[in-house]
């Protein structure tokens, strides 16, 4: 039987990973396959010769271009990352008549359309697991598991630095800068984090998993996108003694075709299993029309995790390949003509519980005048909490509000800040309990 040949495009953190499990598990992947999987090249400006990883100088080349459509490769597994070349190069392996393997989710989330368009027209296939949740089979799970149901809502922890700097804020009651330090000096956040602690990371995963639930296109520009940069320890407190923890969630509901999309710091139960999801791990929590709540969780980076949900993409397309099959289905799970835009519902329109803090005045009134400013416009309060003193005659006011559509609170919140009783700008974290 031929063999099915692999070109590497990278050989950094995770295509190192890959080029690991292609060799330790050799006889694994051939008798699994039936036939063997060899690599045929790796392309890698930096790339040196490794006797440790079986790499020699002719399976290296700086011409990537050159080894995408070389005639004896047979899946091309694009780790470069970035915008370009990685787009091209994966249009020029599609034309080619090459699957492809991917785990660049930024690309994926912009450019997404044009990219599963023309594997559909070339009849490739377009493996992308390792693009959202690491080594979290969230992909494949959403696209066949789950085909059968209709997706109602989904939550997920998707970005690992973000999950470990809250966990440390959580269970060591560090604040923000303590703990981004912190992370920055254990390899969990990039010396220039802003990619991901400001939510882009998430919500680049989240249009991902938006089309795969939906069946609906998104791009980042439609996902209102939050960071953690503004979360306090205070906030934290508060949160517990409410009963809540602090999670980055992304977000996404199927309101009977209005999508929301968001990506933000979440308050939610404590008891609630995604609560528990700690460090750099991620779980994608979601909530089926038939099936009801199922969640999935694992580790949602790191080199082995990743590169194993790579392989799992190489397999499967491998095992089509062999078994001589044209298209390898619908990547996405829905074929490209029935694809539908995503009608985003605005973030104004959305409704939400929140939790409030306040720096108010130490005199009489200041709660009754911030609560009528709230009633009047159409927000009721759940619960307060008043205690202690703050900086300079302020105490801290905590308020818990029932369900309100958030161009009311912003509205309400506008309006507190022009009171002389209140000091800074009101923060507040939306609370989702009933997940």
């Amino acid at each position: 039987m031929k063999p099915v040949r692999v070109a590497l495009l990278g050989c950094g953190t995770v295509g190192e990973g890959v080029v690991k499990l292609m060799r330790r598990n050799a006889a694994l992947l051939e008798r699994k396959l039936g036939v063997p999987l060899e690599l045929a090249g790796v392309a890698d400006r930096s790339l040196r010769p490794s006797a440790a990883l079986g790499l020699t100088a002719k399976l290296i080349t700086r011409d990537a271009a050159a080894l995408v459509v070389r005639p004896d490769v047979d899946i091309v597994v694009e780790l470069f990352g970035g915008r370009e070349p990685a787009r091209a190069l994966i249009l020029k392996a599609l034309a080619a008549g090459k699957d492809v393997v991917t785990a660049n989710k930024a690309l994926l989330a912009e450019h997404g359309e044009q990219i599963f368009a023309a594997a559909a027209k070339a009849g490739m296939a377009i493996g992308f697991e390792a693009s959202v949740g690491g080594g979290v089979p969230i992909i494949r799970t959403l696209r066949e598991a789950l085909a059968g149901d209709r997706q109602r809502a989904v939550y997920g922890i998707v970005n690992g630095t973000c999950n470990s700097i809250l966990t440390m804020m959580t269970e060591q009651g560090a604040e923000f800068s303590q703990a981004l330090a912190e992370a920055q000096r254990m390899g969990l956040a990039e010396a220039n984090p802003a990619l991901d602690i400001e939510g882009h990371d998430a919500a680049h995963k989240l249009c991902l998993l938006v089309t795969l639930a939906f069946g609906a296109l998104l791009k980042p520009p439609q996902v209102h996108t939050e960071g953690i940069s503004h979360i306090t320890q205070a906030d934290i407190a508060y949160a517990r003694e409410l009963g809540f923890t602090i999670k980055l969630l992304a977000i996404a509901k199927d309101d009977d075709g209005a999508i929301e999309a968001r990506v933000h710091p979440t308050m939610i139960p404590t008891r609630h299993l995604l609560a528990g999801v700690a460090g750099a791990f991620n779980a994608i929590y979601i909530h089926g029309e038939a099936l009801g709540s199922t969640m999935y969780f694992g580790l949602g980076a790191g080199q082995m995790p990743t590169a194993t949900a790579v392989m799992a993409d190489v397999l499967e397309i491998a095992r089509a390949r062999s078994a001589g099959a044209g298209a390898r289905g619908h990547a996405l799970g829905y074929p490209m003509a029935s694809m539908t835009r995503a009608r985003v519902k605005p973030m104004d329109d959305v409704l939400c519980e929140y939790y409030l803090r306040f720096e108010a005045r130490d005199k009489p009134g200041v709660l009754g005048a911030i609560a009528s400013v709230l009633g009047r416009g159409g927000i009721s309060i759940a619960s307060v909490i008043q205690q202690g003193r703050g900086m300079e005659g302020t105490v801290p006011v905590i308020m818990r509000t029932h369900e309100a559509r958030e161009r009311n609170l912003k509205r309400a919140l506008a309006r507190i800040r022009r009171l002389d009783t209140v000091s800074g700008t009101p923060a507040f974290i939306r609370i989702e309990e009933r997940l």
